[in-house]
């Protein structure tokens, strides 16, 4: 029982690591200075999102579903804690946190969709997620490209990535799409 119990830290231990690579390359600047994603909760929420499917994609593919289930639990952790230090009521943020899980899983599917599908499909879900707050013309099409190639890149460079640096928290993200 205490073997299972230091594997459970120790898996947690990981997760909390890797979650704090996958929100510090979510709140890069460049994502929102150069390409235009609101610079929001909501806009933040997507970046984190969309880094939390490329790990979660290549965790899956490796066969790490214990980390993968770990990382998602430290993910709503701090969706939650968040939602409660922006002075929502205790009461609303088990709904707000299970929306949010709903939405992540939404994302997951529609970013899978864009990798095997068209260049037009990816732009749709970025466009549709990303900057869905937006109003209309919302991004132009070269942001959607550049934001395209990047997620592309990012998913090819975590498969090409062992799976035991990935859980040590060191995530081989590509650089930022766009100049600043």
């Amino acid at each position: 029982m205490k073997l299972s119990g230091l594997f459970r830290g120790k898996r947690a231990f990981e997760a909390s690591k890797l979650y704090q690579a996958i929100v510090a390359q979510a709140r890069q600047p460049g994502f929102y200075a150069a390409n235009g994603v609101p610079d929001s909760v909501d806009g933040r929420f997507e970046m984190i999102a969309l880094h939390m499917f490329l790990v979660l994609q290549r965790l899956k593919s490796a066969g790490e579903g214990e980390v993968a289930q770990q990382l998602f639990d430290t993910m709503f952790a701090d969706m939650d804690q968040s939602l409660r230090e922006m002075g929502a009521g205790d009461l609303g943020v088990g709904r707000r946190v299970r929306v949010m899980a709903e939405g992540l899983y939404g994302r997951i599917a529609a970013y899978e969709a864009g990798l095997v599908g068209s260049n037009a499909e990816l732009a749709a879900a970025l466009r549709r997620n990303l900057f869905g707050t937006l109003p209309e013309p919302g991004p132009d099409a070269a942001t959607l490209e550049s934001l395209s190639a990047y997620l592309r890149e990012a998913a090819s460079r975590l498969g090409r990535q062992p799976a035991s640096a990935l859980i040590a928290g060191s995530p081989d993200f590509p650089p930022t799409p766009g100049r600043l």
